[in-house]
């Protein structure tokens, strides 16, 4: 694992005025695979609700998007804050604007206070209930980066914070929470466990000689099998979740897919490979995008 980093050498941050790169570089901008991840969970929400009229639902994804990009941003300066001192004992993260001193805490500061500030203007253009879970996964946002200092388990801490999206998709576009959203919600957690189990397997050396706690670390050549049950808990859970909504047959033959994208990851996983990890991580996109599909069939 030796110089492996996930901060790309070149690319359209580093065309960016001097001064701005160090602020796109701490926002993860040059790696969108964390705000689509923190974005899917809502979009499926709301096309699980299905609230006509169209134009609502598609306004709704809208805010939804450019709030993932927003507060996946303030999630990261929030994690990097915490974690400037770990980050530069580990290769992968060394590089990271606040380990590398690009970038003062004071500043960071200021440009989470900007991102917050986003945030809470799109949070205000949605519904009382929808505001109320936004507010509290603020929470989640701030206590997520300690988890991996007291438990073995701080995956299943960020998949409740990035799976946040999906009570609060719900709740934005039926105003309400069911047992549909509550399904739903617990399908996300087990797909993130899934996924950034994988995606701390890049780690998994450095946090051994740090003492930095994670799932990779705890199941080590066991992950395969962990990975498999996260999956299939996943799919059984989103079954649930279209019955409890309602939605047609044709939704249950559209898991199909996503199914298969899982079950590949599984039998793809290298442990010791670290570019293939951060590869089978990214390729959770599709699977996000997949199961949303298959959300709009089961609404036909």
């Amino acid at each position: 694992m030796a110089g492996h980093t996930d901060i790309a050498a070149q690319g359209w941050i580093f065309r960016l005025p001097a001064a701005w790169q160090p602020y796109a570089l701490l926002a993860r901008l040059d790696r969108p695979i964390g705000a689509w991840l923190l974005f899917l969970p809502g979009l499926g929400a709301i096309l699980l609700a299905g609230a006509p009229p169209w134009l609502r639902t598609v306004r709704l994804i809208v805010l939804f998007a450019v709030g993932s990009v927003v507060m996946r941003a303030a999630g990261c300066v929030v994690n990097d804050m915490w974690d400037r001192d770990l980050d530069r004992r580990v290769t992968r993260t060394a590089g990271r604007p606040l380990a590398a001193g690009t970038i003062s805490m004071r500043e960071a500061a200021a440009f989470l206070f900007v991102l917050l500030a986003i945030g809470l203007a799109i949070l205000l253009a949605l519904g009382p209930l929808a505001r109320l879970l936004g507010v509290t996964s603020l929470l989640l946002v701030a206590l997520y980066p300690l988890a991996k200092r007291v438990t073995w388990w701080p995956q299943i801490v960020l998949g409740f914070t990035f799976g946040w999206g999906a009570p609060m998709g719900y709740a934005a576009a039926a105003g309400r929470l069911d047992g549909a959203a509550v399904a739903f919600y617990a399908a996300s957690i087990f797909w993130i466990l899934g996924y950034d189990t994988i995606y701390a397997h890049q780690d998994r050396e450095d946090d051994a000689l740090i003492g930095v706690k994670s799932t990779a670390r705890l199941f080590g050549r066991q992950s395969r099998p962990f990975l498999a049950g996260c999956y299939a808990a996943t799919m059984i859970l989103l079954a649930i979740a279209g019955q409890l909504a309602g939605l047609a047959v044709w939704y249950l033959a559209g898991l199909v897919l996503p199914a298969l994208l899982l079950a590949r990851q599984v039998v793809a996983l290298e442990i010791d490979d670290p570019a293939r990890c951060l590869a089978l991580f990214k390729a959770n996109r599709g699977v996000g995008l997949a199961i949303a599909l298959a959300l709009v069939l089961g609404r036909l």
